[in-house]
């Protein structure tokens, strides 16, 4: 629990260079803004049409008595919104941060440069950053279809389905945001996946932290430039902590 509550802790981090740097920051705004406004009217859409998808989904239900279709009708909603918002919150960060690779670029070299690390350079750039989001995005279907099945469990599916979702959610945006820093210094997607497993419950503080922020109305533009600054200390701690579990104990 400690080491969750920790990598909550660096998020706020995160959030603490908007005094020290508040313009840079505020760059990170920009496509943030962006994507959130296309993002919304297409959750709007949804919520419009909801019921006539539902409804076409379960033709089964029609002969139903009318309390045993309207159940079955709002599992089928709920569980495709819930769906939505888990594709939506990882599309998200992978389209933000592809749409604002030069403005993340230069929040992650501010970051780096806090930290004693400014020598080290990245070769991240557009390319890399598309790749990682597209599976990125494959991965979130993933979630998402299980988000929504867990979601149909009579009763319960709705709770388990929001907590699968959330930490599930977490975990990816968390895998998302640390390459950077990362990469840069020559780890490599195996090792930086086995280093984030060693240190799980951090990244999973960190990452369920970003995405509760995420859910906030207008909470993801305001988070993101954030998020980016404290998966950079996220990254170090991670390699620290790493180092410090290495060293042999006298």
């Amino acid at each position: 629990m400690r080491e969750f509550v920790r990598g909550i802790t660096l998020l706020a981090r995160g959030f603490a260079y908007w005094p020290r740097r508040p313009g840079l920051m505020a760059l990170g705004l920009v496509p943030a803004a962006i994507v959130a406004a296309l993002f919304l009217a297409g959750l709007i859409a949804l919520g419009a049409f909801l019921p006539a998808i539902t409804e076409a989904m379960t033709p089964f239900a029609d002969g139903w008595p009318g309390l045993w279709s309207t159940v079955i009708r709002v599992a089928i909603g709920t569980a495709l919104l819930g769906a939505a918002l888990v594709l939506l919150a990882v599309s998200f960060t992978a389209l933000t941060l592809l749409i604002g690779e030069p403005f993340y670029d230069r929040i992650w070299r501010a970051v780096e440069s806090d930290l004693g690390s400014s020598g080290i350079d990245a070769d991240y750039g557009f390319w890399r950053a598309l790749g990682d989001g597209f599976r990125l995005l494959a991965r979130g279907v993933g979630v998402a279809l299980l988000a929504a099945l867990v979601g149909l469990v009579p009763v319960v599916g709705g709770v388990l389905s929001t907590i699968l979702a959330l930490l599930l959610t977490g975990w990816l945006i968390a895998d998302e945001l640390t390459p950077r820093a990362l990469t840069a210094r020559g780890i490599d997607r195996a090792a930086r996946r086995e280093l984030m497993r060693h240190h799980r419950a951090r990244v999973l503080g960190f990452g369920v932290a970003t995405q509760l922020c995420f859910l906030v109305p207008l909470g993801a533009i305001i988070t993101m430039p954030s998020a980016v600054a404290g998966s950079t200390v996220l990254a170090c701690s991670l390699l620290e902590a790493d180092t410090a579990d290495a060293e042999p104990s006298e």
